[in-house]
């Protein structure tokens, strides 16, 4: 009996001992793979934030989220598509000096259902220099074709005027992730931005192979953050034998899971290899869960109330914003006005729309 508790002693130290090998390694390749813990945990609560459903907390930046390591971001617009439940907004972080550019996930209430009906067909993109390149078509839809891409890249000339020429960071959780990468490609290939990084959450698959390759080398300073055994990363599936035909990751993923025995447990933040489709990381296990989706870094990703694509806003709030016939709105901060002074508490003469 003394012998078996001494080996399970042995076990438990060699786990410490050998993971804080792999936290060392994983330290000494983020250099090369550009992932920062920090820069991590300071992007995750952008992509919570822009969940929130009051857009005059949102858009003044008071909202529960909008607070912590984000506190003092400046937003500069703010894109509502309720015409095909798509959110998004610009702004400027002066402690990261970046514009930063968060795209919503799903808004459905289940996201089971929107996993079970995600549409898989395969988009040939238009993008000069990458023939071969498919994308999923509703993604690719959701940026290009509707009034999120208007909207963000007006924002950004704002954005510069205010600012200056800044590096831009864009970022975004689940389906939110996989616009925010089109996005950054849209920036890099079509309009000619230099320093651009992205970091995403829980993203599924975006395109191909071939698109895959393109992107790597168009935006090499990309992470795609994964959860343990978050499920949506796994989709829509990857095939190996046919490479061309089904969907495949980009290049960096960082895995995050725990390891340990019994009540011993050390989180572990594995950088992946520049596969995108590292076999010792997320594809190890089953993607089999939703709530490993749902949060990050201890930060919640999904909506803050159980309405689909409902929105709340201050009447004052709704005038300094245009909406077309189908009820898109745009809210814009005039470059010309440094500060915007807003109750934004005043429940009581808010609307719902």
């Amino acid at each position: 009996m003394e012998r078996i508790g001494f080996m399970k002693v042995l076990v438990i130290l060699c786990l410490i001992c050998g993971t804080g090998r792999a936290r060392a390694a994983v330290h000494r390749v983020n250099h090369k793979a550009v992932y920062n813990h920090t820069l991590a945990t300071i992007l995750v609560e952008y992509a919570s934030a822009v969940y929130m459903s009051d857009l005059t907390q949102l858009f003044t930046w008071t909202c529960a989220r909008c607070d912590g390591l984000t506190k003092g971001f400046d937003v500069i617009e703010l894109i509502v598509d309720v015409q095909n439940c798509l959110q998004a907004y610009v702004g400027v972080s002066t402690n990261l000096n970046a514009v930063v550019i968060a795209f919503r996930g799903t808004q459905e209430r289940s996201i089971q259902n929107w996993i079970e009906d995600l549409y898989w067909k395969q988009f040939e993109m238009s993008y000069p220099g990458m023939p071969d390149a498919m994308v999923h078509h509703g993604f690719y839809t959701a940026y290009h074709n509707t009034t999120i891409r208007p909207g963000i890249l007006s924002a950004i000339e704002t954005s510069k005027a205010l600012y200056g020429d800044i590096k831009i960071i864009v970022t975004g959780h689940s389906m939110g992730g996989a616009m925010a990468a089109l996005c950054a490609l849209d920036l890099v290939i079509n309009l000619n931005k230099k320093d651009v990084q992205v970091m995403t959450f829980g993203q599924p698959r975006v395109g191909n192979a071939v698109f895959a390759s393109y992107y790597k080398q168009a935006l090499p300073n990309t992470i795609r953050v994964v959860n343990d055994h978050d499920v949506v990363p796994h989709l829509p599936p990857y095939y190996s034998i046919f490479p061309h035909k089904t969907y495949q990751h980009f290049p960096r993923e960082v895995w995050l899971y725990n390891i340990g025995v019994g009540s011993l447990v050390y989180p572990v933040e594995k950088v992946c290899d520049g596969s995108g489709e590292d076999p010792s990381c997320s594809r190890s296990v089953v993607g089999n869960s939703i709530s490993d989706h749902l949060v990050y870094y201890g930060v919640e990703l999904g909506c803050d109330i159980a309405m689909s694509c409902g929105i709340v806003m201050d009447p004052h709030v709704k005038k300094l914003g245009t909406m077309d016939e189908r009820g898109n709105l745009v809210l814009l901060k005039n470059p010309a006005i440094s500060v915007l002074k807003l109750n934004a508490t005043d429940d009581a003469t808010r609307s719902s729309i």
